[in-house]
């Protein structure tokens, strides 16, 4: 089960960097972009390089089962 929450936890960090790096125009990551912007204003994109990097060794450390 560690290795499938891992899988899940890692593509959802690579979908979180991968969009802030293109600035991707996809609605879910608008969605999360209007959201974030309230807080983090023009710096959101590198809000989400930062957390989906975080999200990526997480899931990380989930797959090999340290966490």
């Amino acid at each position: 089960m560690h290795i499938l929450w891992g899988i899940l936890i890692i593509l959802a960090g690579l979908f979180m960097l991968v969009s802030s790096i293109l600035k991707s125009s996809f609605v879910v990551y608008r969605v999360l972009v209007g959201r974030a912007k309230i807080l983090w204003g023009k710096h959101v994109h590198i809000f989400f390089n930062i957390v989906g990097a975080i999200v990526i060794v997480f899931g990380i450390l989930v797959l090999i089962g340290i966490i």
